[in-house]
């Protein structure tokens, strides 16, 4: 295996972004985002997009390539990302994957279950089911599709919830039953690199990037994609709190505190997820030189 995926991880607002484009020209080579956000068009400002300079500076893939109105999974992810990966090995020797969504970087180092594409007109008939009935019912469609995965799925995750009770009526089998949970192989090495930062510099650095936003106007972003805020693409830090100022819910000073907090809730989890990973080496953004010393030794 002589090709190798080098994976820069970490949590939101950590700096991702300038280490990896400066790792990017140190290789030659190109970046595959994998951020379950950035790849929609609509929203650039809320998740934090790369400016067009750093853009031209090295080539990015998955970057504003779907609309929110089309279906991009964890498994769409795992299967783009590996046929460019295919393409690009052909000239390159490594290849980056910036991100810190956690499920779409497992499926990419690790994959996922083939879980059948599922039909557009039976998503559509699922989630107006949930909007007509509510979670409650949808639970129990679930527990009596899949009693299995009702109980050990999350019941408060709406999304889960109604991803299993698709896979049940499109192939006609609890959920369950088609997830393996096993690691696939991969004909390329992969090397993970992990960004953090003091919790305070860290937070501090959330609440700024926040003001920057409302700043650069994630208001009027926010409300040109209002009328679709039931999307699941949309139950977004940054979007759902800004939905709630808009229906008279919350004031828009809340709002914005809520995004910081929520922001910073999602880098912790985001690190709690990562740090079950003992394959991932952890430096702080500033050790660039560290940084390219271990990927040198690694590769």
């Amino acid at each position: 295996m002589s090709k190798t995926l080098i994976v820069i991880l970490g949590p939101t607002g950590v700096g991702k972004t300038d280490l990896s484009i400066s790792i990017a020209k140190h290789f030659n080579t190109e970046i595959s985002s994998s951020d379950s956000r950035q790849v929609y068009k609509e929203m650039r400002i809320g998740t934090a997009v790369p400016e067009e300079d750093q853009l031209a500076a090295v080539k990015h893939h998955f970057i504003h390539t779907h609309s929110i109105h089309d279906y991009f999974s964890s498994w769409e992810c795992e299967k783009q990302t590996l046929k460019l990966l295919e393409d690009l090995y052909k000239e390159k020797d490594q290849m980056l994957l910036v991100g810190g969504s956690m499920m779409y970087i497992d499926a990419v180092c690790n994959g996922i279950d083939e879980i059948p594409t599922i039909d557009p007109q039976l998503r559509k008939e699922v989630m107006e089911q949930y909007e007509k009935d509510g979670l409650e019912c949808m639970r129990l469609q679930l527990k009596q599709l899949d009693p299995v995965f009702y109980n050990q799925v999350d019941l408060k995750n709406a999304k889960r919830v109604l991803h299993a009770i698709e896979v049940c009526l499109m192939s006609g089998k609890p959920y369950s039953e088609l997830r393996t949970n096993s690691k696939k192989h991969r004909d390329f090495n992969i090397v993970k690199i992990g960004l953090n930062r003091d919790r305070a510099e860290l937070y501090d650095r959330i609440n700024r990037r926040v003001d920057i936003m409302i700043n650069e106007g994630l208001i009027e972003e926010a409300k040109s994609v209002f009328e679709f805020r039931h999307y699941n693409s949309l139950n977004t830090v940054g979007y759902k709190e800004l939905f709630e100022h808009f229906e008279g819910k919350i004031s828009l000073e809340e709002a914005i505190e809520l995004i910081k907090r929520n922001s910073r809730r999602y880098a912790k989890r985001q690190l709690s997820w990562f740090r079950r990973d003992d394959e991932i080496q952890w430096f702080h953004p500033d050790q660039e030189q560290e940084i390219l010393n271990y990927l040198e030794e690694k590769i």
